[in-house]
């Protein structure tokens, strides 16, 4: 199997692929054409079938596995495929695992590592309630070691969700070991549980598309409803500490126009927003230049809000 992410520009394809998103439209001269995004467990590639009623073109749909032959072409600085023929494909053709975007962590180690982390909080609470949530839930748990943490963006990928939480996790706790005036209890707690509204904002792969439930409320007000549901299990947790606790989560995107109901008024959560920030923004650059074997301006990037230039090395 060739995968995706090794095609360039004047290539045949000939190859099965999941589709992952399918949808009709009109060119500017009324012509029908449809936008497909095939996906593997290297990545995406958009594809334009230019004429779907021709009789090459089999009927499928979003999450069907399909045989696509067409040649790969450049569309403003990206790959793309012209499709000439699809053909919807039947179980036992192709393995599922194939196409799921996996982390290339381990990621048994990394759940490990992230309840060596509970463990070592001292507050009784903090470590009670990320114990229910990570430990004692399995069904959550295992949710949250598959889920991404994003449709797109970063992380966007089987584990991506405890890659990304692990790391911004690991993040804050070296802030505590350099800015002693951060509450290290109340940080790495906020820091695991950042996120967990994901698990809810996003359905499963291989759809990983936003819910209802997502598109009304949000990943951010989502978690906070979660961090107080979990919270009334234990007895007597500190009205203040629930507080706090939930400002971070509320606060982590920073800025009210980045999608946080509140900007930071803790340390803690000025912390856990540079932390987030951190790690999305360095995934973002290791995806894009991982995914083009180019050196030199690279173009505009919408998350990093910059035009990217790729470094040469010496």
């Amino acid at each position: 199997m060739k995968y995706l992410k090794d095609y360039k520009e004047g290539d045949r394809i000939s190859e099965i692929y999941l589709c992952k998103f399918k949808q009709s439209a009109v060119t500017k001269n009324g012509k029908p054409y449809e936008n497909v995004i095939l996906q593997d467990k290297t990545g995406t590639l958009d594809a334009k079938i230019w004429d779907p009623y021709s009789a090459g073109i089999e009927d499928f749909d979003t999450l069907d596995f399909i045989e696509v032959i067409g040649d790969i072409v450049s569309f403003q600085g990206a790959c793309q495929v012209n499709v000439k023929r699809i053909r919807r494909c039947s179980e036992g053709e192709y393995d599922p695992a194939e196409y799921l975007p996996v982390s290339k962590k381990d990621i048994g180690q990394m759940y490990g590592q992230l309840k060596e982390l509970i463990a070592s909080l001292e507050n009784p609470y903090c470590r009670q309630l990320l114990e229910k949530l990570f430990v004692e839930d399995r069904d959550f748990a295992k949710k949250f070691c598959n889920s991404s943490a994003a449709k797109t963006v970063h992380h966007g990928f089987v584990g991506g969700l405890l890659e990304h939480t692990l790391s911004v996790t690991k993040l804050c706790d070296y802030y505590c070991t350099q800015y002693p005036i951060l509450k290290r209890d109340l940080l790495l707690t906020a820091a695991m549980c950042h996120d967990i509204g994901k698990t809810k904002e996003l359905s499963p792969f291989p759809e990983n598309d936003y819910t209802d439930i997502g598109n009304l409320l949000g990943h951010i007000v989502i978690g906070s409803e979660m961090v107080s549901d979990v919270a009334k299990q234990i007895p007597g947790f500190p009205a203040t500490l629930l507080g706090e606790l939930k400002h971070c989560i509320l606060a982590h995107h920073g800025e009210l126009e980045y999608g946080s109901p509140k900007k930071p008024a803790l340390v803690e959560a000025e912390a856990l927003n540079f932390a987030d920030n951190t790690d999305a923004k360095m995934e973002t650059f290791t995806e894009l230049l991982e995914g083009t074997g180019e050196t030199g301006w690279l173009g505009y990037n919408r998350m990093l809000e910059s035009n990217v230039r790729a470094t040469r090395m010496n």
